[in-house]
């Protein structure tokens, strides 16, 4: 007896950057693959949790007989949060140019908390220049989007499950927001992407969160664990859309560059430890050194090993980002990311053989210890 391969589609978080993912997810879609595989999870941080979100949101309509397209669903909140307007598209453009100076060391860093008085003068008084919500508010653009009230009627018990990453500023530990517990609300997907210099801490049931690059970026193992998955399948494959580079060609000398190498390493972070634990659990279970009473204890009941696959972006346009650029929303940027995620998608998919016949019940997987946890696709 046959039956479809399990995915799980993890996205990392990158600020505008995220734009690859979207594009990614936009063709991954269109090509058909929640129609070959089974997807029965996916996860993001920052703004990878928002694309995955749109994702999610969407495949929960269609199950319930809507019509829309769901890359078309993705691809419109990213045309809301870019630059539209002759005042969005000159502040964009200011800000990222102050940014590259001070990042050139041609301006003094001028440090301003969020929650001050002055940040939350200067908030008012841009969203009063630019009028349009969804650019300047978060949460407006968000709930534009998604009907969040409406979630707990569309996911039902084998939907696929949604996982938010996001760190804990006073606990010190990481939180994945689970939808198998009802916890994706707008609160969750702010606090994914609460980046400490540009938003203030976001609180949700007792706790303050900060963006979840700090913690989980994206969450991977819980896709593992029932904890967060509830009872639904555990996934035989994980798909990776990464954001950040995993390699450099050489050591950053300028200091702009090597603002962007720290936050290339601090973005894989996690990842790369999460990784390392799904390679040390293939490894284990390879040798046969898991027994069940073991992986109830830790709460991950996978019986197969897991393969892990990458989608990443270009060379040729991972060399022509900084970091300022993850903060960019002028349109030719975010449409040239959304153009790679799909031209990189696409060619993961001719790579995995999509669309591919059904999975057997044993599925041959192909270990990350052969590449290292960072290998290639």
């Amino acid at each position: 007896m046959t039956r479809r391969k399990r995915i799980a589609i993890a996205c990392q978080g990158g600020g505008s950057q995220c734009a690859f993912v979207a594009g990614a997810l936009k063709q991954l879609f269109a090509r058909g693959v929640d129609e070959t595989f089974d997807i029965v999870g996916l996860s993001g941080t920052s703004g990878g949790a928002i694309t995955a979100a749109m994702a999610w949101v969407a495949m929960l309509e269609r199950a319930q007989g809507d019509g829309a397209v769901i890359g078309d669903r993705i691809i419109s909140l990213w045309k809301d949060l870019s630059a539209q307007t002759p005042q969005e598209l000159m502040l964009d453009k200011v800000c990222i140019d102050t940014l590259r100076l001070v990042e050139q060391g041609m301006l003094p860093t001028m440090a301003m908390s969020p929650s001050s008085p002055q940040f939350r003068f200067w908030s008012r008084m841009t969203s009063m220049l630019i009028a349009r919500p969804e650019f300047t508010d978060l949460r407006a653009l968000l709930q534009k989007h998604i009907d969040f009230e409406a979630l707990p009627a569309l996911a039902k018990p084998d939907s696929p499950v949604l996982l938010v990453g996001a760190g804990d500023v006073l606990q010190g530990n990481f939180k994945v927001f689970s939808s198998a517990h009802r916890e994706i609300k707008v609160e969750a997907l702010l606090a994914s992407a609460a980046i400490p210099n540009l938003f203030p801490a976001v609180w949700v049931d007792g706790h303050a969160y900060w963006d979840g690059i700090f913690a989980t970026n994206p969450p991977i193992v819980s896709f593992l664990q029932k904890a967060f998955m509830g009872s639904f399948n555990r996934p035989d494959e994980i798909w990776i859309v990464q954001v950040n580079p995993a390699q450099h060609t050489s050591v950053p000398e300028r200091p702009s560059d090597i603002t962007d190498r720290r936050n290339h390493l601090a973005g894989n972070l996690s990842l790369q430890h999460e990784l390392e634990i799904i390679n040390i659990w293939n490894m284990l279970f390879n040798e046969g050194g898991l027994t069940e009473q073991f992986r109830a204890r830790f709460g991950i009941d996978a019986t197969v090993p897991i393969a892990v696959h990458f989608i990443r972006m270009s060379e040729k346009l991972q060399h022509g980002l900084d970091y300022p650029s993850k903060l960019s929303r002028e349109p030719s940027h975010i449409e040239r990311l959304i153009a790679d995620g799909q031209a990189q998608a696409d060619a993961f998919l001719d790579q995995v053989g999509h669309p591919p016949a059904a999975a057997p019940e044993a599925p041959v997987v192909e270990s990350i210890e052969q590449h290292g946890p960072m290998g290639p696709t």
